[in-house]
């Protein structure tokens, strides 16, 4: 036998390859062959039940780095519940109603108007569900595990049906009416619209102020008084119906120097407009109380035959302007409920395609509605009315598919009412607990605000409204209808509201007093697609057996509090009288490097398939780990790289630990705790606290957090300190010595720990590992996340060890300034001396450990503090310290110096540990003699 065999003892081959790219596939392919989520579900029956709902992403294009953090963090939740004795199905889901399908249709050439309703619904559903393929491909190749063969689709029939029972529910309590009110109104997409499908930018809008002429002043004004009001949308003119002030609020009567005529101004406002206006010398006549306003009429500035009338409103403020709104009830929420009051038409000159109707006068007609505030202000500028014009910029609604502006416009809709149950929204929002914490009061805001809400949308690829209409006009919405009506959607899918006549859809020998000749029509809307999601609770959680309603947690992005959040919470409450979840967690937007939101048209976009195909799966599952989550996260390769860097650090570590304890059998040589040394103890107690802190943070889903220990953990407690000090142990004494098996005995549990604590965050990787282990379990997913356990005495063992890191901290500063001087190399080159007080003596001599072998050092000497030479590193600890290039000779075999190399005739080269190991692990190397 040759020297250099001897080298190796404890050392072993060990192959474990990355190629992610090509591994995680065929993995996967294993699970799906094995059933591994059945498996795991069938583990868990009887055990706690956690359900955490998918909010269901838009069925229309490939999934985006946002889509996969999302789904990759209801991951780590599902797997790390399933594995941690709950019983955690997890049913992905998607959105396939809505617009956005009907205008991919349309881009691809097919004209909706030239083919019958349904024809084209076919296209869409086959569209929907050739994305919701491809979409769920993407997101079972980020190894997400869950029911992919048996999801939820908001297009299928019994959705559809659950979805009606909702309305149904919801028409029951009277919480669904018809009403004309002004609506978000999409004219690009000929639709009204939700404000959660809303989004806002910052345009530039003409704003103007005017007067309009007092003809009946109530004896408080009079004639050749003017009323100077202000907005930011001069196409609303023709559809003025009137002024609005504060009742609160003191006006002032005002005649401009060179002017003979007066204009009313709110008095705290006065100074401001007076410059603005260009108004250098001016008189007050007189002031008057908001209230005394009341009943004023004026003039309309361009059609002389309509008299507007002064009204009472609090929405008015001081803000801006001049404390007088002009007020077009059917252009605004605000100017309609206060029309509303005072019962002024609610008129409406605009029609679906944002062009100006007749009503609107001759010069308006056909003009589209921004091109109409030019004519509007030259009417201004020749009847002399206009005050002052100037642009302005402010935040505006944009219609978030069609990325085109939005107006208000009073349309006949279908609307759920949220006014009067939102004392017991507000109330099941209190029930819900948050993370973020401010996320509470982000949907109580929301709710607090929010109107009623339109839930019907002028189209056709989405679930129809089950409304019946009598020969009268009289809408027909009872329960045996809308009950019918679902049954048949259950059976036929929707689609058989388009193909059948409204006879056909009722319950057979179905009567209604309003149709005397037993004559119906059907509603044509269908239903806003947050109400097809927002029914999720009932056509899913309530819908499934296995599932529990309400759900233990929904977790999205934070545009959902407008969203998913708000519609599932309203339908819930109207329907259940509570909240649909327990837990709302919401995250941030992934945006580029630069902070900026990712985009195909600017060129910024970093697919999660990009990086799968260079990095693996794996690589971006860990990437989620080490971002904030719950804000915006910044996406760039770089990030990829450097966490890949870390992925390997924890690969190749754990490699290692497999490596040496390829000879290990947990049944046959393990150490209890009892019997270990001193120094194994401390680890194995490390071990278990790491075990509890992560399992905090997963029951508090910090991942980051999670991230950060595991780099500790795995950096700091073994690479640079336990498997440093192992080397000299598992590759040097014997075999079967009891410090080596002591040693084995806590890197493998450390290793099975590991193994299960990162398998909801790297499944790939952990199953690969799993393979080398000798655990009872096929599949690392299948066995259960380890328990923290309090060992005998761990407190004091803590404390003391801990302290000697302290002084060991101080010993590595010392040998890293004697490295720099070139007078050792390595540590094990090293003389060490320590000059202790008699506390720090007691405390090497209480942590019963070979201090020499955990220093790394070797030769050690201690000495009292106080004989501690002047050239000694001085620590505040009463510690001090010298290095000196150790006396004696190199061992072939451990690498250390000592004086007694060569002392074992039979071994020369080697100390006098190692010979008698050597010759204790191959006698016959004593008379067989060695070779190089």
């Amino acid at each position: 036998m040759r020297v250099k065999d001897t080298l190796n003892l404890g050392k072993t081959k060990f192959k474990m390859r990355g190629n992610l790219p090509v591994k995680e596939v065929e993995r996967q392919k294993l699970w799906e062959e094995n059933k591994v989520y059945e498996q795991r579900q069938k583990l868990n029956e009887g055990k706690p039940t956690f359900v955490l709902h998918d909010g269901p992403p838009y069925a229309n294009g490939d999934i985006h780095m946002g889509h996969a953090m999302n789904k990759i963090s209801k991951d780590f939740i599902v797997r790390y519940k399933s594995m941690n004795g709950f019983r955690a199905p997890y049913v992905p889901g998607w959105d396939t109603h809505g617009l956005p399908i009907e205008q991919k249709l349309t881009q691809a050439g097919y004209d909706r108007k030239k083919m019958s309703t349904n024809e084209f619904r076919k296209l869409c559903h086959d569209y929907a569900l050739e994305q919701v393929a491809r979409q769920k491909k993407g997101f079972k190749r980020l190894g997400v595990a869950g029911e992919w063969d048996n999801p939820y689709l908001t297009l299928a029939p019994e959705f559809e049906a659950a979805e009606i029972r909702v309305f149904g529910k919801m028409a029951e309590n009277d919480l669904i009416y018809r009403g004309l009110k002004p609506v978000i109104w999409s004219w690009s997409s000929e639709s009204a619209l939700a404000e959660a499908e809303v989004e806002y930018h910052d345009i530039t809008s003409p704003s103007v102020f005017y007067g309009e002429k007092v003809i009946d002043g109530k004896g408080v004004l009079d004639d050749n008084t003017y009323l100077a009001v202000w907005t930011t949308t001069p196409w609303t003119i023709p559809a003025s119906m009137g002024i609005t002030v504060s009742a609160n609020f003191e006006y002032s009567v005002v005649k401009p120097a060179g002017d003979d005529r007066k204009f009313v101004v709110a008095t705290d406002l006065l100074s401001k407009d007076a410059e603005l206006f260009g108004w250098d010398d001016y008189e007050v006549v007189k002031t008057v109380q908001g209230k005394d306003l009341e009943y004023v009429e004026a003039q309309h500035p361009f059609m002389p035959e309509r008299h507007l009338l002064t009204m009472l409103g609090d929405f008015v403020t001081l803000d801006a302007g001049t404390g007088l709104v002009h007020t077009a009830p059917g252009f605004g929420d605000d100017d309609y409920q206060v029309g509303k009051k005072y019962g002024l038409d609610i008129f409406v000159d605009v029609d679906s395609k944002g062009y100006l109707t007749k009503e609107a006068g001759k010069d308006f007609e056909g003009v589209f509605y921004d091109d109409a505030n030019e004519i509007s202000l030259n009417k201004l500028k020749e009847a002399n009315l206009m005050l002052k014009y100037m642009p302005i910029e402010h935040s505006y609604p944009f219609d978030w598919r069609t990325k085109k502006p939005v107006i208000y416009r009073a349309t006949t809709q279908w609307f759920a009412s949220v006014d009067k149950i939102k004392d017991q929204i507000l109330a099941a929002i209190d029930e819900v607990k948050f993370k973020p914490e401010w996320g509470q009061k982000r949907l109580h805001n929301m709710i607090a605000n929010r109107n009623d809400w339109v839930i019907s949308r002028q189209r056709v690829w989405g679930v129809p409204l089950p409304i019946f209409y009598a020969e009268d006009g009289t809408p027909i919405i009872e329960k045996e209808t809308v009950s019918h009506v679902a049954d048949l959607f259950a059976k036929h899918g929707s689609d058989i509201w388009f193909e059948k006549e409204a006879k056909d859809l009722l319950p057979d020998g179905y009567t209604n007093e309003h149709s005397p000749n037993g004559k119906f029509t059907k509603e044509h809307d269908i239903m806003d697609v947050w109400f097809d999601s927002g029914s999720s609770h009932q056509g899913v959680l309530a819908e499934r057996p296995y599932l529990t309603y309400p759900a233990d947690m929904y977790l999205e992005g934070s545009d959902q509090y407008r969203g998913w959040f708000n519609s599932s919470l309203i339908t819930s409450v109207a329907v259940s009288g509570h909240a649909p979840y327990k837990q709302l967690v919401s995250q941030g937007f992934t945006l580029d490097g630069k902070g900026h939101k990712m985009s195909k048209s600017l060129g910024n976009t970093i697919a999660p398939s990009e990086v799968i195909d260079k990095m693996g799966a794996d690589i971006v599952r860990t990437w989620v780990t080490s971002v904030d989550t719950s804000a915006d996260v910044r996406v760039s390769m770089e990030n990829f790289v450097k966490v890949s860097d870390s992925y390997k650090k924890i690969r190749n570590t754990v490699r290692y630990m497999l490596a040496n304890t390829s000879d290990y059998e947990p049944s046959e040589n393990e150490v209890a705790f009892d019997d270990m040394r001193a120094l194994d103890q401390f680890m194995l107690v490390k071990l278990n606290h790491f075990i509890a802190e992560i399992k905090n943070y997963y029951d508090h889903y910090d991942f980051l957090d999670i991230y950060r220990a595991v780099l500790k953990f795995v950096n700091a407690d073994l690479s640079a300190f336990y498997l440093d000090i192992a080397k000299d142990i598992l590759y040097i004494d014997a075999k079967d010595s009891h410090a080596r098996r002591s040693m084995q005995t806590v890197i493998y549990k450390s290793v099975v720990a590991l193994t299960k604590l990162l398998t909801p965050i790297i499944p790939h990787t952990t199953e690969e590992i799993w393979g080398f282990l000798k655990e009872p379990e096929e599949f690392a997913q299948l066995s259960e996340m380890p328990v923290a356990e309090k060992l005998p005495n761990e407190d004091k063992l803590l404390a003391n060890w801990n302290q000697f890191m302290d002084l060991r901290e101080d010993v590595l500063k010392s040998l890293e300034e004697v490295r720099d001087q070139k007078l050792i190399g390595k540590a094990s080159e090293a003389k060490l001396t320590l000059y202790l007080t008699p506390e720090n003596k007691q405390l090497l001599d209480s942590l019963n450990t070979d201090v020499k072998q955990v220093l790394l050092v070797s030769q050690l000497v201690v000495n009292d503090f106080d004989a501690a030479p002047d050239n000694a590193d001085q620590y505040n600890n009463g510690v001090a310290i010298t290095v000196e290039k150790a006396e004696g000779k190199v061992c072939e075999r451990c690498r250390l110096t000592t004086q007694d190399v060569g002392s074992d005739p039979d071994y020369p080269e080697f100390c006098k540990r190692c010979a008698s190991i050597v010759r204790q692990e191959f006698p016959e190397t004593a008379t067989e003699g060695f070779t190089d």
